[in-house]
């Protein structure tokens, strides 16, 4: 996993959940996901704050990824904390995919509020 991303320990996660903290909740549940889904396939991208590359399949190594994942923060959390579903979220255009791969829906929710 890369070192900009870490697995908050629980104390540290639920003080990210009470101060909501953005930065760090993102970075923690891209790390889950990381560890759930592992590959290189798919590259899902919380701007400004993250991108992290998932999914079993082929490898990307340069360039633009032929499949992505982009949302914003507070909808990645949802997604991850479970108070949104990966098809809700699609539906309403607050995740943009593209590309083999980019169904995430298996892998979600993440971890509890």
């Amino acid at each position: 996993m890369p070192a900009r991303l870490r697995k908050l320990a629980p104390s540290d996660l639920a003080t990210a959940h009470e101060q909501g903290d953005t930065k760090a909740l993102v970075k923690h549940y891209l790390a889950v996901l990381e560890q759930r889904a592992p590959g290189r396939s798919v590259e899902v991208r919380v701007p400004p704050f993250a991108a992290v590359q998932v999914v079993e399949g082929v490898r990307h190594t340069r360039g633009t990824p032929p499949a992505v994942i982009e949302t914003e923060a507070d909808t990645w959390l949802a997604l991850a904390t479970g108070r949104t579903t990966w098809h809700e979220a699609v539906e309403a255009g607050a995740v943009r995919a593209s590309g083999e791969r980019t169904d995430l829906s298996a892998y979600l929710p993440l971890g509890a509020p």
